[in-house]
């Protein structure tokens, strides 16, 4: 006797995944950090388990074949699309030019000026002699 009932954990799996790769495409523009594609390691995790009980559930004896060939398709989906975001995420990251211009830590910036939020222009130097510090945060590659 064939159990056809529905394999919903490879499903899942597989969206998880999906989920996974598009996390920091979708929070990119919030100042969350740049801890965003550890958030996206964990959910790629959770979609693991979720692939890999579904495939043990699909090849699992008394399955019909169409189970086992959207299991074996979405188990590649899901291993390819987590390649690609440890090929993007951590590999082509270090092929970034090295920042050697940039101010380092604790190093005294350049005097600059910029609009505030009612357009009136505010330096760094009118701003210092107000106040006992300024922190300057640069966010690489969001101008």
């Amino acid at each position: 006797m064939k159990d056809d009932g529905f394999n919903w954990q490879i499903l899942v799996g597989f969206l998880l995944s999906l989920l996974a790769f598009s996390y920091p495409l979708l929070f990119s523009g919030w100042s969350l950090g740049s801890d965003i594609r550890w958030a996206s390691v964990a959910l790629f995790v959770f979609a693991a388990v979720f692939v890999i009980v579904g495939l043990r559930r699909a090849f699992a004896s008394g399955r019909g074949k169409l189970s086992k060939v959207i299991a074996a398709v979405l188990t590649l989906f899901s291993a390819f699309t987590l390649g690609l975001f440890i090929f993007l995420a951590f590999i082509m990251a270090t092929w970034l030019p090295k920042s050697v211009g940039a101010p380092q830590v604790g190093q005294k910036a350049a005097d600059f000026s910029l609009a505030d939020t009612s357009n009136k222009q505010v330096s760094l130097a009118e701003t210092l002699s107000k106040q006992k510090g300024v922190l300057l945060v640069f966010y690489r590659g969001y101008w």
